[in-house]
Formats: C-alpha cells, sequence, structure tokens
C-alpha cells in the first residue's frame, strides 16, 4: 500500500490540501474557498470539508496525523494562535479544536515556514540545500511580510515560535499603524497594500502592484514605488543577513513577482546596509507557486 502524508494550508482566502507518496510526488490536491468572514468555527467545518472531499475522491483514508500550515504562529505553551492576519484565528488553541473535530494528531506550523521548508527540500532552492547543514531563509512578501528559516532540513521555531517573522521589525520611524499593534513595520512599507497605498498616494489613482511593476518604465509615480520597494527591502533584508548569515534567500508571494526584486538595484540597495563588502546570498524565485505551502505542511508529517 502507498505511504501517504497529508498536508493543509489554510490561507486567508483559500485552503489547500495535499497527499504526497513517500517519493514527495502529489498524489491528490484540491481547494476551497476559505469563507473567513464566517468566523472560526466556520473555518474549522471549510477545513473538515476540504478533508472529506479529499479522502472521498482519492479513496484514502484519513492518516493518523497531518500536517497543517497556518497564517499566524501557535504558541504551544498556552496552546493559541497569535499573530494571524485571519484575526479570527488569535487567542484560539486551532490545534486542539482541530485534532477534536477530525479524531487525529495535527502537526502545526507557520505558513511562512512551510514555504521555506517546501522551497529548500522540494523547489528552487534544492539544488543549492544538499548539505543538511546550509540554512534557507524563506521570504513571504504578499498580503503581509513574514519569514521562515530552514536549517538541518526542518522549520526552526525559536524559543518564541517567532524565528523569521522579520515583518513585525521597524523600518519607519512613526510610520504607518499596522495591525500588530505597533507602527512603522516593514509590512506596513512593503507588503503588496502597502506599495499599492503609497502609489495612490503620489497618484491620487490606484494600480495593481503588478500594474505598477509593468508602468514603472514611463510611469514616475510607479517608478517612485517600486523605487521605495527596492530600497526599504534591501535594508530590512540586510538586517536578516547580518545576523542569520543564510546560504540562500527565497522570495514567495504576489510582491515577489516584481521581477525588478532580482536586479542589481536590489542587491545593491542590501549591500549598502551589509555587514560585508559584497552581496554573495542567491536572493531566487520560488518553484512550486501559491501551492508551496502545502507541500511544506505535507513535509511535516513526511519528516516527523
Amino acid at each position: 500500500m502507498t505511504e501517504a502524508y497529508w498536508g493543509i494550508d489554510l490561507g486567508g482566502t483559500k485552503i489547500e490540501a495535499v497527499v504526497i507518496d513517500s517519493s514527495m510526488k502529489p498524489l491528490i490536491r484540491r481547494r476551497i474557498t476559505t469563507e473567513a468572514a464566517g468566523g472560526y468555527t466556520h473555518i474549522l467545518e471549510r477545513i473538515r470539508q476540504l478533508v472529506d472531499m479529499v479522502s472521498r475522491e482519492s479513496g484514502l483514508a484519513l492518516p493518523e496525523q497531518f500536517g497543517i500550515g497556518t497564517p499566524g504562529r501557535y504558541d504551544r505553551e498556552p496552546g493559541v494562535m497569535k499573530n494571524s492576519n485571519t484575526v479570527s484565528l488569535n487567542g484560539r488553541d486551532l490545534k486542539r479544536d482541530l485534532e477534536h473535530l477530525l479524531k487525529r494528531e495535527l502537526l502545526i506550523e507557520n505558513d511562512a515556514n512551510c514555504f521555506a521548508l517546501a522551497e529548500s527540500m522540494l523547489g528552487s532552492g534544492a539544488a543549492l540545500m544538499t548539505d543538511a547543514s546550509k540554512v534557507a531563509f524563506g521570504i513571504i512578501l504578499g498580503t503581509g511580510v513574514g519569514g521562515g528559516i530552514v536549517c538541518n532540513r526542518q522549520a526552526h521555531r525559536g524559543a518564541h515560535g517567532i524565528a523569521g517573522e522579520w515583518g513585525h521589525n521597524e523600518l519607519i520611524t512613526d510610520g504607518e499603524p499596522c495591525y500588530c499593534g505597533r507602527s512603522g513595520c516593514i509590512e506596513t512599507v512593503i507588503s503588496g497594500p502597502a506599495l499599492e497605498r503609497y502609489y495612490q498616494k503620489l497618484s491620487s489613482s490606484f494600480k495593481p502592484l503588478s500594474q505598477i511593476a509593468s508602468d514603472s518604465d514611463w510611469d514616475k509615480a510607479a517608478a517612485d514605488t517600486i523605487e521605495r520597494l527596492l530600497f526599504y527591502f534591501g535594508k530590512a533584508l540586510a538586517q536578516v543577513i547580518n545576523i542569520l548569515d543564510p546560504d540562500l534567500c527565497i522570495i514567495g508571494g504576489g510582491v515577489g513577482q516584481v521581477e525588478q526584486l532580482y536586479s542589481q538595484a536590489t542587491r545593491s540597495a542590501i549591500e549598502r546596509f551589509l555587514f560585508n563588502s559584497e552581496l554573495r546570498t542567491p536572493i531566487i524565485k520560488p518553484l512550486l507557486g501559491d501551492s508551496a505551502g502545502v507541500f511544506g505542511a505535507a513535509l511535516l508529517s513526511f519528516k516527523s
């Protein structure tokens, strides 16, 4: 009988499931909308519906344990979710409640850690991470800004479960308020919505970030917005590299699709704040697209 490892990626807008075999190949993948506006109990029910769908369509029984990637972090000591931008999860014991609902053991991890794990083991970083001692920093640049650290082919959580959570370091003093209660966080400067707000402030019109990036050759407000992204991304990431000195950085999320992030201008911005004369760390694109998180969740059970 084929071994099967299940993973769930709980996002703000969609929930995705995958089952992989022992060679880490997908057997089935399905996704449904989260319907987060329905609240916490409704989100749990949507997860159960997805799990039932995968089991029914694949003919596979739900295993004794499976992995789940979540927005925010699960603090194991008090047993509650924290720092999730799906705010109905915060303060709730998602692990306990889902285990009760599904009658299975849950391996829970932050979605950024799942992204970093999948991309470093299966995705664009796999060829560079053949030595288990190497360290990868997986960057989430999208609606929010987060990160995950992989070392020894495992997600590193840290004493507080916040390892890699660079998005809520202060980047601009007395800057824009952040949902976390602070102001001037990295997330308020280089997330997708923050960049779109900045463009709208300059131009008095709205454009999605993808169009801002493509119009930056002729639209001055767009050019200024992208310049802001590259400068502050470089400044913020340099601080991470100064401390962690990872062997590679992988950028995921919608903002990570901005081609200018992979230019010499970005490397120059990082080097301006780097405690070294040159940047040697590869800054690379992901390979697994928006399904990286769900593969990382499956790898939690694969590695346990």
